[in-house]
């Protein structure tokens, strides 16, 4: 009886707050990221989730501050639980960016390239420390930002580009089908 409760107490206990707090944390890194995205009911259910795991979490440690295993398990969940939440944002890629690219050379191929892919891009002539320069703006899923750079990089090794978030989107500027809609209405 002694061995199970040492075994629960400074192994499987101290692993429970561990995972419970990762848990949480990763939650609580979701949870901003849909906060400022403006999505409310999303937020909502991770910040509930959040706190109530956290609760249950610091409610052990509380009844333990003697178990130094148990102390050291809240604060290490909680760094894993940043490093996990922040590789689920990356995976879910959620929102648009806006995609900034300065070209110091030939810039056609890269911009034709993109616009068969499906980019939208507007071009733009500028005058850079060395002379002229080409610069490329365009809104895209956040998903999409290592295939745009791919492209971008391919031929123009040199090319500066910059990732921007981006809040919200004009819908018709995202969907060419609606803006052909649009334009067809128009004509009626």
């Amino acid at each position: 009886m002694e061995q199970e409760s040492f075994l629960f107490v400074y192994i499987l206990l101290p692993l429970m707050i561990f995972f419970a707090r990762i848990i949480d944390v990763a939650i609580g890194v979701l949870r901003i990221l849909f906060a400022t995205k403006g999505l409310k009911l999303q937020a909502f259910l991770c910040g509930f989730f959040e706190s109530l795991i956290w609760l249950i979490a610091i409610s052990q440690i509380i009844k333990r501050l003697d178990n130094i295993v148990c102390v050291i398990a809240f604060p290490l969940g909680f760094a894993a639980g940043t490093a996990v939440g922040i590789f689920f944002e990356k995976k879910i890629s959620l929102g648009y960016v806006m995609m900034r690219v300065v070209f110091q050379k030939d810039s056609v191929q890269s911009i034709k390239r993109l616009r068969k892919l499906g980019f939208r891009v507007t071009v733009s002539s500028a005058e850079g420390l060395n002379g002229p320069v080409k610069i490329i703006l365009s809104v895209i899923k956040r998903k999409r930002v290592n295939e745009f750079a791919k492209v971008v990089k391919m031929k123009n090794p040199a090319a500066f580009y910059t990732v921007e978030d981006v809040r919200s989107v004009n819908s018709e500027y995202l969907s060419p089908r609606k803006i052909f809609l649009n334009k067809y209405s128009l004509r009626k």
